[in-house]
């Protein structure tokens, strides 16, 4: 990670444009100048960003398999145990369901629609992802995050009533003041007057079997003048992004790690673009990958102390869907 930040600090004092991609464990993280992005297997879309076209068929039967439930309680109960201890207030907990559909990854990158989209495809696991959650962003000297937390699946038609059960949630609610009030805190270790100018706010991603509502809060801060010369060290600071980790992050990191078992490697890492002045980034979520064994939607959601483990680990299904 130290050679990442040298160079994206190296970049941003340059102004030099590039893309980056950072693993949750920070690990193997990536830097490739804009340029060389299409040359090296790399097509993203942002909403605000001209897109990269990569052609291909649309996709047409989908199977989500997702692990079974006794290992998602074994792993649930860990987490339950780490929050019971006063370790955290809020963990992220994921897991891959096996996939079985006939599109390839590149078919999925085209057909999909999502305000951050990302295929890598010349990966030893090459994955897309078309993720809802933008991670930060900047603009005249301004930072902005928008953590989202916070999920109902609806019928066609029944969007109205969806917003309203949701808002309503008691359980979402203490969810999404502990990853707003997280992420406040994030903010002010790179940036000064941190403020939220929209709280608790809703989206909706059409699916073919109707939608999903989610909830977001927009935070911003004052960055110092000349902010881009310390564009890596800012991105060290700010990482994991607290929406799929959790909070207090130190501790829920080791629960995250005693259930999940497993390293999560891109996915819920952070991917980017640096224009030579302003940043702008996302959450790798709605994430599929091509493994050894075959696809995986990997996928999760907030757990805390008022969780049920049944609706938890339905929520892992109501994510497995491609946004429409």
């Amino acid at each position: 990670m130290q050679n990442f930040i040298q160079h994206a600090n190296q970049f941003g004092q340059q102004r030099q444009a590039f893309f980056f991609l950072i693993d949750f464990e920070r690990q193997k993280p990536l830097l490739v100048p804009l340029a060389d992005c299409a040359e090296q297997g790399i097509f993203y879309q942002f909403s605000s960003l001209k897109p990269q076209e990569n052609p291909s068929s649309p996709p047409r039967c989908w199977q989500v398999t997702p692990p079974s439930f006794a290992n998602y309680q074994r792993a649930f109960d860990v987490v339950q145990q780490g929050l019971q201890h006063g370790d955290s207030y809020l963990v992220n907990l994921t897991f891959a369901s096996l996939l079985q559909t006939e599109a390839t990854l590149a078919a999925l990158y085209q057909q999909s629609h999502a305000p951050f989209k990302l295929y890598m495809a010349n990966l030893a696991t090459p994955f897309v992802c078309f993720s809802p959650e933008a991670f930060v962003e900047t603009k005249a000297n301004k930072i902005y995050t928008f953590p989202m937390k916070g999920t109902q699946a609806f019928a066609k038609g029944d969007e109205k009533n969806a917003i309203i059960t949701l808002l309503a949630d008691e359980k979402e609610q203490r969810e999404h003041f502990t990853i707003v009030d997280l992420m406040r805190n994030d903010l002010a270790m790179v940036a000064e007057n941190i403020r939220v100018p929209r709280f608790r706010f809703t989206q909706t991603v059409p699916t073919e079997q109707g939608g999903i509502i989610q909830t977001s809060s927009e935070i911003c801060g004052d960055l110092a003048e000349n902010w881009q010369e310390n564009l890596g060290t800012l991105l060290d600071k700010l990482l994991p992004a607290g929406s799929i980790s959790g909070a207090p992050k130190a501790s829920t990191l080791a629960i995250i790690r005693q259930a999940e078992q497993a390293q999560r490697g891109y996915y819920t890492g952070v991917f980017g673009v640096f224009d030579g002045e302003n940043l702008q980034s996302a959450v790798a979520i709605r994430f599929i990958e091509q493994t050894s064994q075959g696809l995986y939607f990997r996928s999760g959601g907030g757990i805390t102390l008022h969780s049920d483990v049944h609706a938890e680990y339905t929520e892992l299904l109501t994510k497995a869907v491609v946004p429409r």
